[in-house]
This record gives C-alpha cells, sequence and structure tokens, in this order.
C-alpha cells in the first residue's frame, strides 16, 4: 500500500480508504480472487491496493507493477489514436470509411435483425467514421440477437477471444467481415464491440503503421506507459498471472490464459483491443483525458478531441436500445454499463444511477478490469484482477470498488 498526500487532505479520508481496503480484503478472502491491484487518485493524492496472489493456489504475491490483460478496457487507449488522426485531419468525422476499408463498402442489410442472412436490402448509405467511433456502424454484440443468425455468423467468422482458435492477420479479418451483411443500417442502432476491432484496422491503414508502433509514438511512450503493449516480453513475464475463467457451476478455476506460453506471452497476428498494461499506465492515461490532453507539458490530445471522446455522442434513439439492451442485463453485470451513454470506445454516464456522478467516463473489460475517471470530482480509479466474467464474482468486485472509492472522497 502506498500514499502520497499533498499539504491538505484534498482526497480520500482515512476512514473511507480503510474501508476500500477492507471490502477488497473481504473479496481476496473469499477464495473468489486471487489477487488484485487497486489504485485510486484525486487532486494528487494517489493511494494503492496490491493484495493476494497471482495464481488461485497461492505462489507470488500480487504487486504494483503486475500486469493484467486489459480486454474492453483497451478501448480508450486504441481509440485515442484515432483522436490524433482525427486533429491532424488525416480523417474526418462524417466521411465514408470506404478508401480505407473496401471491405466495408456496399454493405447488404438484414430485412429482419433477427432474420435469415440471404434476406437483404442495400444499405441506405456508406458506413462512416463516426458510426465506427460511436459503435453504430451496423454490427456487433447485441444482448437482444443473442439467438440469431447473424450473432452465429459473426462468432463463426471473426472471433478469436481467448475461448476460440488464434486470430487471423487484420487483412483476412477484415475480408471475413466484409462477407457478412450488417443488423441494422448504418448509423441506426448502438451495438457493443466489433467496431473497436474496425478502428484498429482503419488506424494502421491511415497511418501505414502498425498499430501499436503509431500507439506507441504517439501515446505510450509519450505518457511513459512502459509496460502497455499487446503482448508481455519474456523479460516481464513473471509479472503476468495466469487469467481464470471459473466454472459456473463449481466455481473451479478454470484457466482461460496461463502467463508463460499463453497468448499474452506472444506478439498477436492481429493489434486489436486487448492491450496488457498495468495500474500506473492507464493511471498515467486516464489523468491525461482529466487534464485536457495534456501531460506535464505536452500535449497528447486536442482539447476537443478529448471532450468528443468522454461525451455522450449517441442520439436519442440509439441511446434507447443501449438502455434497453443493458436494463436486460443488469442483474447480471452489476449495474455495470446501465448508466446512459456512450463516447468514442467508452461509456460515459448521462444520468445519476449510483454512486458515481454524471459525467463519468471509463469502461470495463471480461478478464476482470475497469477504469473511469471523473472531471467533478478529478478522480480517477483503476482495479485489475485475473478473474474473467465468466461467474459474477469479479463484476461484485468491481460494484463494490466504485461504491467504496466514491464513499471516500472528502473535501
Amino acid at each position: 500500500m502506498t500514499k502520497m498526500m499533498g499539504q491538505s487532505n484534498n482526497g480520500f479520508s482515512e476512514t473511507g480508504l480503510r474501508r476500500m481496503s477492507d471490502v477488497l480484503s473481504r473479496h481476496v478472502e473469499s477464495g473468489k480472487i486471487p489477487g488484485l491491484v487497486a489504485l485510486v487518485s484525486r487532486n494528487g493524492e494517489t493511494h494503492v491496493e496490491a493484495l493476494g496472489t497471482m495464481r488461485h493456489d497461492g505462489g507470488a504475491p500480487m504487486r504494483r507493477d503486475t500486469i493484467f490483460r486489459m480486454a474492453s478496457t483497451s478501448k480508450p487507449v486504441t481509440m485515442a489514436a484515432m483522436m490524433i488522426l482525427l486533429d491532424e485531419c488525416r480523417l474526418r468525422l462524417d466521411e465514408p470509411v470506404d478508401p480505407w476499408l473496401p471491405e466495408l463498402a456496399n454493405r447488404q442489410v438484414l430485412k429482419r435483425p433477427d432474420g435469415p442472412l440471404d434476406e437483404t436490402v442495400p444499405a441506405r448509405r456508406p458506413i462512416t467514421v463516426r458510426d465506427l467511433l460511436t459503435s453504430t456502424f451496423g454490427l456487433g454484440v447485441d444482448f437482444e440477437l443473442l439467438d440469431s443468425p447473424i450473432r452465429a455468423a459473426i462468432f463463426e467468422k471473426t472471433d478469436y477471444s481467448v475461448a476460440s482458435g488464434p486470430a487471423p492477420g487484420p487483412d483476412e479479418w477484415m475480408r471475413r467481415l466484409g462477407e457478412l451483411p450488417l443488423s441494422y443500417q448504418p448509423g441506426e442502432r448502438w451495438q457493443y464491440d466489433l467496431s473497436n476491432e474496425v478502428v484498429c484496422v482503419l488506424v494502421a491503414r491511415v497511418t501505414g503503421q502498425p498499430l501499436e508502433t503509431f500507439l506507441r509514438e504517439r501515446i505510450l511512450d509519450p505518457l511513459g506507459m512502459k509496460d502497455t503493449g499487446f503482448h508481455v516480453p519474456d523479460g516481464k513475464i513473471d509479472r503476468l498471472p495466469p487469467l481464470y475463467g471459473p466454472d459456473p457451476q463449481t466455481g473451479e478455476f478454470l484457466v482461460w490464459d496461463e502467463a508463460a506460453g499463453g497468448r499474452a506471452s506472444q506478439p498477436p497476428a492481429f493489434q486489436s483491443c486487448a492491450l496488457v498494461s498495468t495500474v500506473d499506465d492507464y493511471h498515467a492515461f486516464f489523468q491525461m483525458l482529466l487534464n485536457h490532453g495534456m501531460h506535464g507539458s505536452e500535449r497528447i490530445l486536442s482539447r476537443p478531441a478529448v471532450e468528443l471522446m468522454t461525451t455522450n455522442c449517441l442520439t436519442p434513439k440509439q441511446q434507447a436500445a443501449r438502455d434497453a439492451m443493458y436494463r436486460k442485463i443488469a442483474h447480471l453485470s452489476s449495474g455495470q454499463g446501465l448508466h446512459g451513454g456512450w463516447g468514442f470506445g467508452m461509456a460515459v454516464r448521462t444520468y445519476r444511477g449510483d454512486y458515481a456522478p454524471i459525467g463519468q467516463f471509463g469502461w470495463d473489460g471480461g478478464t476482470g478490469t475497469t477504469v473511469y475517471a471523473d472531471k467533478a470530482n478529478q478522480l480517477t480509479g483503476v482495479l485489475l484482477t485475473q478473474v474473467g466474467f465468466s461467474t459474477l464474482d469479479s463484476l461484485h468486485l468491481i460494484h463494490d470498488f466504485w461504491t467504496t472509492v466514491y464513499q471516500a472522497i472528502e473535501d
């Protein structure tokens, strides 16, 4: 545990931090969460907890510099690369993506989102950069279409998660995606996930560089995010825990991905939304967003780019569909994702539904990660663990972490 106090207590109360520590410890002591690393920061005061062990059966303790698989909490970082391209006018929000992503030109759209794949109509317009940035380009995870033919086809052609086979390269992945019709007309409906993978391909094609090279030059290195990348090199592999997906019936710790020799130990064929990182690296990134794009005296993103990323960009109709989707799974997500809108690559709260204020932005990852910040409190929180969302255990931990972060605020 480390703590750096300012001249005055302008961050967190001692009592509140003790409660946070007690609640996090309770989750580890339950045996459901082998270990975790948490960081909270406010007004220059930073507090870190590293609890439990790397493996479920003991061994090395969690440390502040333990490296985790960030899963969907990678989205804000990879999306920042897109914002640089907008800042430099190398892309425009409402232009078609066809010149860069010809695989997505001349789309067909299903007559019914849950209907047969061969019953389609032409898309009314091309897919634009904005459609990809707001997750509304017409394909993605949709909790109302989980049993549909298009969901099965997306999974068969494009999925390369921990449970599936090795990833294809980005061009082959795009070719497969281009064989599918869209579920909805471009811009019509918010759907999760796939758009961010496409954004990663778009950045690489526009810049003519691998995504990681561009990210490293423009974001990771300037921010000092030295432990962030698309794989863990040999010299750091002892800092990576296994990734567990507990058996939903028995709670047994099943290994989704081992550390040495696992997926995260090798450079991926497709650099997409699957970063590895640490609490301090992510703190640096989200603090840059709170600082309106500045890191010290260096500008990473323009102020308007940050404002756009962290503002709800959904239309009322898109918003209504997203709200309906998440309401149906609220009991499965401990309420995460429920409170309103979506910016670019992250959630943005549009109403007060729990302890966090309107305007809080960030996201969660299916590997047991969560990162949010909010301007009103000048607060950043990062919680990383090695337990995936196959059970509710890490979701309950994430919920309790945010409750205790906010109850610890002291002014």
